[in-house]
């Protein structure tokens, strides 16, 4: 999925979250500072693995996305999400 000019790895919008998981050629990548900068201008946080730590320690990986699932907000109510006509909308309290 996208986000501006950026593809990201795994992206939840709903929670702001992007996770990249990056090899070797991530490493000290000015790009991937730059991509980082931008995603977190746009209000998302990244989170980052390496590809050995996720075919090595699988559950644990998990188990941070899963604490940073839980440590971003939930989205604000949305009437648009909600269903709700314009009219509707406007009349709502």
């Amino acid at each position: 999925m996208s986000v501006g000019p950026f593809i990201c790895d795994f992206l939840c919008r709903e929670r702001r979250l992007v996770v990249e998981v990056d090899g070797g050629q991530h490493y000290e990548n000015l790009r991937d500072e730059v991509r980082t900068a931008y995603l977190e201008q746009q209000g998302y946080r990244v989170i980052r693995f390496w590809n050995n730590d996720v075919l090595e320690n699988m559950e644990g990986v998990l188990q941070l996305i899963g604490e940073a699932l839980a440590d971003s907000p939930p989205p604000a109510p949305s009437r648009k999400r909600e269903g709700m006509s314009r009219e509707t909308a406007e009349t709502w309290p």
